[in-house]
């Protein structure tokens, strides 16, 4: 396999490798201009390939230069793709349990771009995973992800929980209390995204029923 890589901060790497079942054969060094071989059947290519220093040099040309060339010109044309962000919407749900009387709250997380995500149950402001059940993060329809945890607690210590969502969409995290009183920031939001999720999900049926 063989390919460049563009980090944020700007740097570069460059690999060129061949295996053979999951086993490292021989790499390309780009910093010595060398081969190397841990695996003894491929020292015999590796003395062969460093005695020619010129395929060497036009490897890290390649590697170093055009690879990157590529991926840059690559990387402006999906831009505005790769580059969006779409703000999650934090609901949630609870139910008491019978059987115990404790309590289980679901933190439902939505329409997120892209995927990665912090989200996590927090007590006291330090995260807390006691009774936490994490779900899967999956894809919605649109392009966007969603993902949920639950946390099973005392009714008596609701106060003391919750749900933290930290997320490149979002100016600040966002700290929704058992209750949907957001902790930190703008007063109401919560429930302005909750309308957001409404309307995404809700008004494009309406619509339909409507010119049928």
């Amino acid at each position: 396999i063989y390919g460049c890589e563009l980090q944020a901060d700007g740097s570069k790497r460059g690999f060129y490798q061949f295996g053979y079942e999951g086993r490292t054969l021989i790499t390309f060094n780009m910093e010595t201009l060398t081969w190397v071989a841990p695996d003894p059947l491929a020292q015999f290519s590796q003395k062969k390939w460093d005695a020619i220093p010129e395929l060497n040099q036009r490897m890290k040309a390649y590697l170093g230069e055009v690879c990157i060339e590529w991926l840059e010109r690559y990387l402006s044309y999906g831009k505005e793709t790769l580059l969006r962000t779409e703000t999650p919407i934090v609901t949630m749900t609870s139910r008491l349990e019978a059987e115990d009387g404790m309590e289980t709250h679901i933190c439902r997380v939505d329409g997120f771009y892209p995927k990665e995500i912090d989200a996590s149950w927090k007590r006291d402001g330090e995260v807390w995973e006691e009774e936490t059940i994490h779900g899967f993060l999956a894809p919605n329809v649109d392009g966007t992800y969603h993902y949920w945890l639950s946390i099973r607690i005392d009714p008596k210590e609701r106060s003391r929980y919750q749900c933290h969502v930290e997320h490149d969409g979002l100016q600040e995290p966002l700290a929704l209390a058992l209750k949907g009183e957001r902790l930190q920031g703008g007063e109401g939001w919560a429930l302005w995204q909750a309308g957001r999720w409404l309307e995404r999900n809700l008004a494009p049926e309406v619509s339909r029923c409507e010119h049928s």
